[in-house]
């Protein structure tokens, strides 16, 4: 193939991330920019330019799909099977694996099953816990061998960072290094293993170096938002401080934190590789005009927030490449069920005939949620998928607790209280069980995201096994499960099916859809409500641009004004992300396309106390658009006095019920109860924010307020 013709159907920004002569190069490839295509064309270009060789070519990916993907295409540009394209750990294994077969040595055994190896070393009290208590342990050396960390460094970096282990420090220490004695003890090797032997070997051995850098002269690198620390240690004992290297991602899809992956790998390249190069790539292909303008004002917003600069936001800013399509929504539902219903009943709204329910997603922030989605689905019968772990059956600690409710010999109350008091004990561990609940109506936030989907998981099954306690006149254990699996599984097609997908927003990543639905778009949600400080909030801003980005023509995000855990019903507020949402679509409905997202959404905070209403935005469970709300400033004498007694009642509610004031209402609404002056209930339903859950809890107490200062 002619070199040119790799170039062909490249837009400017590709073909110069294609052809540029500077190493080491990084591009930073916005959603839906062609990010694979560049990788692979820039590949195959330097191949037939005859700047490097291709079977000295080492193009590392983090699935093993990844890696087929880029090996079929660059067989469709003429690259045979003469790149080598895999995994960090598979390339390691390779490696490690020729080398021991050299010098004849016994490869060691590879232990892929470490939860049965780990119970065995834990403290009865822990590993007579369940497998959901044996996987946090796993989870927490995987923590430490992601960052390099030996047991010894183990406890002093946990120290460091007040991190909750799910054993005390010293003992997670202690089973930390019995674990690697016993592997040592055994001839066994684990994943994270493969990666510090063989970056050791290239270190340690000059010829094994040699040979590895001889063999692989030119490394690219996709996704390299995702590289933790051992990987990017071994990526640089194999690059040996040569130059010809090519990374490719992108810093705001960067969401996996938790195993010490972190964005300034991308933003910080030039201050690792100073003579190299910073390519941005910002033409999507995959989204309407709509959904790329609310995308890019998310990003914007954070940058007000003080996470991140407002010249980055700027600069990632995203430009369309494909038709108009519909504004976003955003509506809000009286409660969870009632918003799961909904979207089932939009989902079925969306598909047309001879249409594909594949064409149709349903994200949600945690697994927990994606239970109440599963089941309304079922009941609307349309055929549905979760995709990955995300079936609720599927949870480790989902099995334990259902096998626990079969054994159970007492009432099935009993087994519920039990089941919730495991569930409180995930979501707050015992040093933290005196810090007060989470304003939005989560748990007290730790440091264990697993322990926070587990607590919630069992949350869910709770629910559900009082929905059926509900409706069976005696339950027992047994018929729970047959109920359970009978409404949750029963629909689910195999993997070629068509059906509407469930995932979460870390599962979604690398998708698309046409027709995208976003669930539980609530603070304490999203953000999740363990976020407390800026590199935490600054991911979950980026996680939900991730959502964002996975719709092509329509996005719609719901959020419920009320959410039940276990028995305990909390009062939501919506996420403060919808703010941005909202001022994208005012933007494009006023006839506006803001240049620059940053500067516009200041100029709106400036002037506005909280960003006008879209027209998108529904009622609560209603399809009634909503005015403008007012401002503060617009509001006359009487009007102003009426909202000093409502903030002033507000407040100790708020206090009553150790959450935050806009927990209990957000200042927008109050502003329009004070401006509208509602007489009777049907009017304070008219309110931007209100819905018939808040009128039937606080309405006579609004009215009596605006009723009271009306008479004086």
């Amino acid at each position: 193939m002619e070199p040119e013709r790799v170039l062909d159907g490249l837009n400017e920004q590709q073909r110069v991330a294609v052809t540029t002569s500077t190493t080491p190069l990084c591009i930073l490839a916005g959603a839906g920019s062609g990010k694979t295509r560049v990788l692979t064309r820039r590949i195959a270009h330097r191949a037939l330019t005859g700047e490097h060789d291709p079977r000295h070519v080492l193009a590392l990916t983090f699935t093993r799909k990844a890696a087929g993907e880029l090996s079929s295409r660059l067989r469709r540009l003429g690259l045979r099977d003469s790149v080598a394209a895999g995994t960090f750990h598979a390339v390691a294994y390779a490696q490690l694996r020729a080398r021991w077969a050299d010098r004849d040595i016994r490869p060691p055994d590879l232990l892929d099953r470490k939860v049965g190896f780990v119970a065995r070393l834990l403290p009865r009290s822990v590993g007579s816990a369940g497998k959901a208590a044996v996987l946090d342990v796993v989870t927490e050396i995987e923590w430490a061998k992601a960052r390099a960390l030996s047991p010894d460094d183990y406890f002093a970096e946990a120290q460091r960072l007040h991190r909750r282990a799910p054993l005390p420090q010293k003992d997670m220490a202690a089973v930390f290094e019995r674990y690697e004695d016993e592997k040592r003890a055994k001839r066994l090797v684990d994943f994270d293993d493969l990666l510090r032997l063989c970056r050791r070997d290239v270190l340690e051995d000059k010829a094994f170096a040699q040979a590895q850098r001889w063999r692989f002269q030119h490394v690219f690198v996709d996704e390299f938002q995702d590289v933790n620390p051992l990987q990017r240690s071994l990526l640089e004992a194999w690059v040996g401080g040569r130059d010809d290297l090519c990374v490719v991602g992108d810093p705001n899809q960067a969401i996996y934190a938790w195993n010490g992956a972190d964005p300034t790998a991308l933003t910080g390249f030039l201050d690792r590789y100073p003579a190299g190069e910073v390519i941005r790539l910002t033409e999507n292909y995959r989204s309407s005009p709509e959904i790329l303008a609310v995308a890019n004002a998310v990003l914007a917003g954070g940058a007000l927030d003080g996470i991140g600069s407002a010249a980055d936001a700027a600069d990632a800013a995203l430009n369309a490449n494909r038709p108009s399509g519909p504004l976003p929504t955003i509506r809000a539902l009286v409660d969870d069920t009632t918003e799961a219903r909904a979207i089932a009943r939009a989902v079925r709204d969306q598909h047309r005939p001879g249409g594909r329910w594949a064409a149709q997603a349903v994200l949600c922030r945690t697994n927990a949620q994606a239970a109440l989605i599963q089941r309304a689905l079922h009941q609307a019968a349309i055929p549905f998928r979760v995709r990955g772990g995300g079936n609720l059956l599927d949870q480790p600690e989902v099995q334990t607790a259902l096998r626990d409710f079969q054994r159970h010999q007492g009432e099935f109350a009993v087994a519920i209280t039990d089941l919730e008091t495991t569930a409180a004990r995930f979501a707050s561990p015992a040093d933290a069980a005196d810090e007060p609940a989470d304003a939005a109506g989560g748990a007290a936030p730790t440091d264990d995201q697993h322990a926070d989907d587990r607590s919630g998981n069992l949350t869910a099954l709770a629910r559900m096994a009082r929905d059926f306690a509900a409706v069976d006149a005696r339950p027992t254990g047994a018929g729970f499960v047959a109920w359970l699996t009978a409404t949750t599984r029963a629909d689910q097609p195999d993997g070629r099916g068509d059906a509407v997908e469930i995932a979460t927003f870390h599962a979604a990543k690398g998708l698309e859809w046409p027709i995208v639905h976003l669930a539980g778009v609530e603070q304490g949600l999203v953000p999740i409500g363990r976020a407390k400080t800026p590199e935490a909030l600054a991911e979950e801003r980026r996680l939900f641009y991730v959502a964002v980005t996975r719709a092509e023509q329509q996005l719609h995000c719901t959020w419920a004004e009320e959410r039940t855990f276990g028995e305990r019903t909390a009062t939501r507020a919506r996420s403060p992300y919808l703010d941005e949402v909202e001022a994208a679509c005012q933007a494009l409905s006023d006839g506006q396309a803001p240049s620059n997202w940053p500067i516009y959404l200041a100029g709106r905070r400036a002037t506005l106390p909280g960003l006008t209403a879209s027209p998108t935005v529904m009622a609560a469970d209603s399809g009634r658009g909503r005015r403008r709300t007012p401002l503060a400033s617009e509001l006359d004498d009487a009007g102003l006095i009426t909202l000093d007694a409502l903030k002033a009642w507000r407040t100790r509610l708020a206090r009553a019920a150790a959450v935050d004031d806009a927990a209990i209402f957000q200042d927008r609404v109050l502003v329009d109860v004070a401006a509208r002056r509602p007489a009777t209930r049907d009017e304070l339903l008219a309110v931007s924010g209100m819905g018939q859950v808040k009128v039937r809890r606080f309405g006579d107490a609004i009215l009596g307020i605006v009723a009271a200062h009306e008479a004086s």
